[in-house]
């Protein structure tokens, strides 16, 4: 539901953009990257020359273990080789002082916090100082004043100058989505870390059994992070001034909970495990202590989401099980139902961020608390009636949503699909759009904005940085320049000034996943079991899931035509492809692994490639063999057939063994048992994840492993027989 309303209101806020092109910001005009573009900057004519040999000096009230000394110290040193020495009369002083810095004109209405993230660097050959209202602000400078640095040769420059910086939304979140996945805790501390790098404040975190819920032991997946694991993992997090904020849906997509025979007696309806009867006690309880575990695990921080998404069956059943509609109209029982939850949330101190959506009617709207914050925009029928309430919102936008393999950055032309659709909106430029012009900037009382990147596709989160950074830096400066400057300063900060043409690595990596996704057919499922409900309403009969398939052996259709003839087309764009990865891996300063993990998804269209490439060689080979005359000869192309479609299959399970290898060096493994634990593989009623579809790494082929491989042989195998007489 919020992908359709999602695309709506991006169509509606490019109608309030600006005709014009923006120019380039004065600091890219003069070679700096800087992300998100500071809001104001005044240089002078020249560069000075920023090496080893100054001093970093702390004015009182400034702890040496302070967040930004350690990005100054470890950042410089990591990136440029740079240190600061004693007694230098060459100096960085940091200077934390309230009411130092005056912000300028921004849409966030919360002054205060705002205040708090402001900072302003004065640049010059021989001093530099940093001064910020607060600590959050000291951090942002050091952040901005890294990112400056830029290298000459075997030298590196500053700009002289000042910089004033302040954000124009205070909350600026990105969604991380572990529900089918659990990084290693080194690797969600990098994640955090590189989030503050860019001011991103928010780290909103899904972990749905992927945490050990003492409330709710049943649902503890064989790896899940411990309540102290936790508690490390949001310390670290707000030592960078970053909240780390629990997720938890309901009373819809928990399918992960209600799947298990524990908990069945819960559910709205007996034969879906998709949603939460919403009007019995024990079943809010559950959520209630869910959610009490996830924040005595979570202490310190001030928010919490309370995922409301795509409540599609609330006030729906009336059954012995779950009495809902005589409690009233479904956009009433969701708000009682937020009230009622998101009443005990902010009790403990939280501030309850949900997502105000269907089924919930504008004349409902003020049933809901005030103090809830609505974590998107719904449109000029709600927004004006969430601002009469005076309930907080925040702009949705999101990096991937039902994309394979790689997120939309670019389109994939029409003229190289095999089926005709209309080419995605890609995601930088609609992000910064959205942010910079929705209506809801006149209509609604923003606080903020979010990023997702939603995991139903079982992408790696590596993936999704592009799309974070730049959304999030359009959340503190709306006014930046365009989507491809953006872009190439993201390329230049992400992966340093060696990186080459990576915006044709993206574009690639965008399109061969689209590819990847066109190339194969939908049909009805033959392997899963029927789907309970959508968004429009409950299906009796349950219908037929789908699954991409391939007709094996393909008939000689247009259709088939064109996918084999655009495999063999994209051959020469995936050596492209790798050939700039493989460059890159050589060339990047950071983020090397990034690369990586985008080298084996290349390696995974390369074997799609592979794949639609020899099954059409291995059906002109039969379709040869009928037509030889030459009994043996005939029997060489049925044999030759049989070894490419084994081939075919050995190269999947290489494949898959090879991807899984670079992504479980950050993941834990996807395994049915572990730590005394067994994984409960049932899949949701209504919500057809990807990633669910099998226990381990193997969806990521499953399209493959589902396909009728064993009849195609024996038939080409019975007529092998019969020309040998058999």
């Amino acid at each position: 539901m919020r992908l359709l309303m999602w695309a709506a209101f991006a169509a509606a806020a490019a109608g309030h953009a600006s005709a014009t092109t923006p120019l380039s910001s004065p600091l890219s005009s003069r070679g700096y990257s800087v992300l998100p573009q500071p809001q104001q900057v005044e240089l002078q004519p020249s560069d000075f020359p920023f090496a080893s040999g100054w001093s970093l000096v702390l004015a009182p009230g400034v702890p040496a273990n302070d967040a930004a000394v350690e990005t100054l110290r470890e950042d410089l040193q990591e990136r440029f080789g740079i240190a600061f020495v004693s007694g230098s009369a060459r100096i960085v002083r940091l200077t934390v002082k309230p009411g130092s810095v005056a912000i300028g004109t921004a849409l966030g209405r919360d002054r205060a916090e705002l205040e708090q993230q402001a900072y302003r660097i004065e640049l010059s050959p021989s001093r530099i100082d940093l001064t910020a209202n607060a600590p959050p602000g000291l951090l942002y400078g050091a952040a901005t004043l890294t990112q400056l640095v830029k290298p000459r040769g075997n030298s590196f420059l500053l700009p002289a100058g000042r910089i004033t910086d302040w954000p124009d939304l205070h909350l600026r979140q990105i969604y991380w989505d572990d529900a089918h996945h659990l990084e290693h805790l080194p690797a969600l501390k990098a994640a955090l870390r590189q989030a503050a790098f860019y001011k991103i404040n928010g780290f909103v975190l899904k972990l749905e059994g992927h945490f050990q819920f003492p409330s709710a032991p049943a649902v503890v997946e064989p790896y899940a992070l411990t309540p102290a694991e936790l508690q490390e993992l949001t310390d670290y997090a707000l030592h960078y001034h970053v909240q780390l904020i629990p997720y938890l849906d309901g009373p819809s997509h928990i399918a992960f909970i209600l799947k298990h025979p524990e908990y069945n007696r819960f559910r709205e309806f007996a034969g879906s495990n998709y949603e939460l009867c919403a009007t019995n006690p024990d079943a809010i309880n559950l959520l209630l202590g869910m959610f009490h575990d996830l924040l005595d695990a979570n202490k310190g921080v001030k928010y919490v989401y309370l995922s409301t998404d795509e409540a599609y069956y609330i006030g729906l059943a009336d059954t012995p099980q779950c009495r809902e509609k005589p409690a009233g109209t479904p956009s009433q029982l969701l708000a009682k139902f937020v009230t009622e939850v998101a009443g005990d949330l902010h009790a403990r101190g939280r501030d309850v961020i949900f997502w105000g959506e269907y089924p919930l009617k504008p004349r409902d709207i003020p049933l809901l608390p005030q103090y809830v914050i609505n974590g998107e925009t719904y449109g000029p029928q709600f927004d004006p009636e969430f601002h009469a309430r005076g309930i907080r919102q925040m702009i949705y936008t999101s990096t991937e949503g039902e994309e394979d393999l790689f997120p939309d950055y670019f389109a994939l032309p029409a003229s190289q699909r095999v089926h005709a659709a209309r080419p995605p909106q890609p995601h930088v430029e609609e992000n910064i759009r959205a942010i910079a012009s929705s209506p809801a900037r006149q209509q609604a009382i923003l606080t903020g904005m979010i990023n997702a990147g939603w995991a139903d596709r079982g992408l790696h989160p590596e993936t999704f940085w592009l799309g974070y950074i730049t959304s999030t830096a359009a959340g503190w400066n709306p006014a930046m320049a365009d989507a491809g400057e953006a872009r190439e300063s993201f390329y230049a900060q992400f992966y340093g000034a060696q990186a080459t043409r990576m915006d044709r690595v993206y574009q690639l990596m965008s399109q061969q996943a689209q590819f990847w996704k066109d190339s194969w057919d939908t049909a009805p499922s033959e392997s899963r079991k029927p789907i309970w409900g959508n968004s429009a309403r409950i299906f009796d009969p349950p219908q037929p899931a789908k699954d991409q398939t391939l007709v094996l052996p393909p008939a000689d259709s247009e259709t088939d035509r064109q996918r084999y003839r655009l495999a063999s087309d994209n051959m020469a764009v995936n050596d492209e492809l790798i050939g700039l990865l493989r460059e890159n891996m050589r060339r990047v300063e950071r983020n090397r692994y990034n690369l990586e993990i985008f080298l084996s998804i290349a390696q995974l269209y390369r074997h799609n490639l592979n794949l639609l490439t020899r099954i059409d060689n291995a059906a002109h080979a039969v379709q040869a063999a009928r037509e030889d005359t030459d009994k043996k000869k005939a029997v060489a192309e049925l044999d030759g057939a049989l070894a490419t479609i084994r081939a075919i299959q050995s190269e999947r399970d290489e494949v898959l063994r090879q991807v899984s290898e670079v992504w479980q060096r950050s993941w834990f493994p996807r395994v049915a048992q572990a730590n005394g634990r067994t994984f409960l593989h049932e899949l949701d009623d209504v919500k057809d994840h990807l990633p669910d579809r099998t226990v381990g790494m193997e969806y990521l082929l499953y399209r493959e492993f589902i396909l009728p491989w064993k009849n195609w042989e024996t038939k080409i195998e019975l007529e092998r027989k019969r020309l040998k007489g058999e």
